[in-house]
């Protein structure tokens, strides 16, 4: 057995997946935070059964360019997380609903878990080095 089919594990870096995948949505939220009509958004954060497998499937977000003169987005990403579409209540007078003050409490919740769940990730590497004698 692998130590990535533990489901501890699994779901550890499955859980920081997420955590840096909304920590990209979170900064694109603030970096268009002037921009008209631009409503924010937010990943719905991933639920797990007892086996530690996420529950549900998660949908793609895609980037979609609204101008040839906009940056192509980099193939690279790990978009696989079900978008949250239930953010920005408050809209300023040019459409957009941006609150800088709630995305950086976000950016700043979103932290603190992704420490946590890589603190965790490595105390439980840990364990299991001690448990096979390794450390």
């Amino acid at each position: 057995m692998s130590i990535n089919d533990l489901p501890v594990l699994s779901a550890l870096r499955t859980k920081m997946q997420w955590h840096q995948e909304r920590q990209r949505v979170l900064s694109e939220n603030v970096s268009n935070s002037d921009t008209p009509n631009f409503k924010p958004k937010d990943l719905v954060e991933p639920k797990f059964n007892s086996t530690g497998q996420p529950v549900g499937g998660f949908a793609a977000l895609t980037l979609t360019r609204t101008s040839a003169a906009h940056i192509a987005p980099s193939s690279g990403d790990n978009a696989s997380f079900d978008q949250n579409r239930k953010v920005g209540f408050l809209t300023r007078p040019a459409g957009n609903a941006v609150s800088l003050e709630e995305e950086m409490l976000k950016v700043s919740a979103n932290q603190m878990d992704y420490a946590a769940a890589t603190s965790l990730y490595g105390k439980s590497l840990r364990l299991l080095k001690t448990a096979i004698g390794k450390a």
